[in-house]
């Protein structure tokens, strides 16, 4: 018998110590070490709006926090275009490392039934890291409506089907979806009319061409003050701090939660030691008094949910408006 210490037997040894190291990689080592060294490099967060918008301020508003809590430099990159689909898709075929990460808003819950040939699917590709903030939503009418109340512009659609206009900035939008929506809660018709843009969708509004719409609460906050506009109730599970004067839906009988969420997904395969760690920095992020008070300053309001909310929260969303797009035909444009 030959010693341990000749060729052979160190030939033994060396090949008990790769299959122990195989065997440890089998286990997830290599994730958990991933994960306890993440991040060593700039972490990119990709938006699929151009800069200056909703999605890019919520976004430059995370990033100190983000930057500060994981000790590396977060970084907004836009790639616009096709309602968020080019920056999902882009994101979706990153590296699973969590240095590539997607910022949202509902798109992310809608596409997936709005568009019938997309190369992904949000439930299958993306893993749900948390949900920064929320903006609320409001039902607004021209004044010259003659309704002040829930109940009554249900009984007034009621009686007039398809005689009540709502706009939104596009089809396949939150803003028109919502309608829809709000139709299909209260059993009535009302004709959707679409406009290039939120902007053109609320002059037309103010200007009375259209009779009412759901909104963010930030863009018709002054035309309300103004009394440009009549609130009858938002779209929040409770009243919002921003409006709470104001009944929700629900409050009016009407079975109806809508907010515009700013989420983070990462792709599918990120190991979920690093998805914590994202999670962690947007709660810490969300619950810091400086950012929720900045949050409220722009009309939005701090989330902060961890992975598991996350993902259910997109589930509930994706299911949502799934049977929305479905009972109402919407396509997009």
């Amino acid at each position: 018998m030959r010693s341990c210490d000749g060729e052979e037997g160190g030939g033994i040894v060396f090949k008990q110590i790769i299959k122990a190291m195989v065997a440890l990689a089998a286990l997830g080592l290599p994730h958990a070490t991933l994960a306890q060294n993440y991040p060593v490099k700039p972490v990119r967060l990709v938006s699929g709006f151009a800069p200056g918008g909703g999605v890019d301020i919520m976004a430059r508003l995370l990033v100190p926090k983000m930057t500060e809590a994981l000790g590396q430099q977060v970084i907004v990159e836009s790639r616009p275009g096709a309602s968020t689909n080019i920056a999902m898709e882009y994101v979706v075929k990153s590296p699973p490392d969590g240095y590539t990460l997607l910022i949202n808003t509902p798109p992310v819950a809608i596409n997936m039934s709005l568009y019938k040939n997309l190369s992904f699917d949000t439930m299958r590709d993306l893993t749900a890291v948390s949900v920064f903030s929320a903006t609320p939503n409001v039902l607004v009418v021209h004044p010259s409506v003659p309704a002040r109340s829930v109940k009554e512009l249900v009984a007034l659609a009621r009686a007039r089907p398809g005689a009540l206009n709502f706009s939104s900035g596009s089809n396949g939008t939150t803003q028109h979806l919502s309608g829809e929506l709000f139709k299909l809660r209260t059993g009535t018709h009302m004709v959707h009319v679409p406009y290039r843009g939120s902007s053109p969708s609320l002059t037309a509004l103010i200007g009375g061409e259209v009779e009412l719409t759901i909104v963010n609460i930030p863009s018709v906050l002054e035309y309300i003050k103004a009394r440009r506009l009549r609130p009858l109730a938002t779209t929040t599970a409770a009243r919002t701090v921003l409006m709470p004067q104001v009944p929700t839906l629900r409050e009016s009988g009407v079975d109806m939660v809508v907010v515009v969420s700013y989420s983070l997904h990462a792709p599918a395969a990120t190991p979920r030691e690093i998805v914590a760690k994202l999670a962690d920095a947007v709660i810490k992020a969300a619950r810091s008094a400086d950012t929720r008070q900045r949050l409220l300053d722009l009309g939005a309001e701090p989330v902060g949910y961890t992975p598991e909310e996350a993902a259910r929260f997109l589930r509930e969303e994706v299911a949502l408006w799934a049977a929305v797009v479905k009972a109402s035909g919407a396509r997009a444009d």
